[in-house]
């Protein structure tokens, strides 16, 4: 579904953004105001929270990007999709997968995420 890749692509811009006030900025257009983010390593709750683990992962993995792994899929308000974080010299550091519940607004209102490799 179109939506659905669209919108892991914009959450992946997100993760990727090094300018604080861009990245507060992706992270209120995407995530709706309660919005809440949960992974085995990590959880945040709000744009506020949301924001602080995003930097706080990037400050762990620096020079590092997240990309899109194949192709997401979406139907009703839930999504989800598989991503690579690549390091700057190209080596995966980790891999895994997202599953996302959208807002009545489009907005992300939760997301839970599944390691499948950490290096």
């Amino acid at each position: 579904m179109e939506y659905a890749h669209s919108i892991a692509q914009h959450y992946l811009n997100a993760w990727n953004e090094r300018d604080a006030a861009a990245r507060r900025s992706l992270v209120g257009a995407l995530f709706a105001p309660h919005a809440r983010y949960l992974d085995p390593m990590m959880q945040g709750a709000g744009h506020e929270g949301i924001d602080a683990l995003i930097a706080g992962a990037q400050q762990h993995f620096p020079g590092h990007r997240f990309e899109l792994a194949g192709t997401p899929d979406g139907h009703n308000d839930v999504l989800r999709f598989s991503w690579t974080l690549v390091g700057p010299e190209g080596k995966v550091a980790a891999r895994g997968s997202d599953v996302a519940a959208l807002s009545s607004d489009g907005r992300l209102a939760s997301v839970t995420g599944f390691l499948d490799f950490v290096a």
